[in-house]
């Protein structure tokens, strides 16, 4: 009977101690705060068409407070690293008032590319995307032997006999 006691008790224990484990990488997300901030964008995506290897990569998203409280953006992140934006920082923007979110990538990577940036805000949608997409042409190198310019230093040339 000592035994059956001691077992129950013992899982119950453990049972417990278990349950009461809240894992580490578990965020509890406060609610939301609903304003009556709003941005509205210009254009909400960028065709850069094609682009000269490192050439200007950067462009320039217009948006204005449409909304009645002042907008903050607390966050904006490019979908990955070559992809990077500059945006007014948890500065207060004004009903009315126009500003701008700046996105650069970076054009020393060859090829298509379509890449977003995400951004967060106190606004009705709290969360826009950006998108730019383009296509950076191959560098272009200068040619091993050039034509018209003179590549034998003066040798002359083998001859068969």
């Amino acid at each position: 009977m000592k035994k059956f006691i001691f077992t129950v008790s013992s899982l119950l224990f453990l049972s417990t101690a278990v349950l009461a484990q809240v894992p580490s990488n578990l965020v509890v997300a406060a609610a939301p705060h609903i304003t009556d901030a709003e941005m509205t964008f210009e254009k909400d995506s960028h065709d850069f068409g094609s682009i000269e290897f490192a050439g200007n990569g950067s462009y320039e998203f217009k948006f204005k407070n449409t909304g009645t409280e002042p907008l903050i953006i607390t966050d904006a992140k490019g979908s990955c690293g070559c992809t990077v934006p500059t945006y007014p920082k948890n500065i207060p923007i004004k009903p009315g008032e126009t500003q701008v979110i700046k996105v650069t990538y970076d054009t020393k990577r060859v090829g298509n590319f379509m890449k977003t940036v995400t951004i967060n805000s106190n606004s009705k949608k709290h969360v826009d995307v950006l998108t730019i997409k383009g296509n950076v042409q191959a560098e272009v190198t200068e040619e091993v032997f050039p034509i018209g310019k003179k590549t034998d230093n003066g040798a002359t040339p083998f001859e068969k006999h």
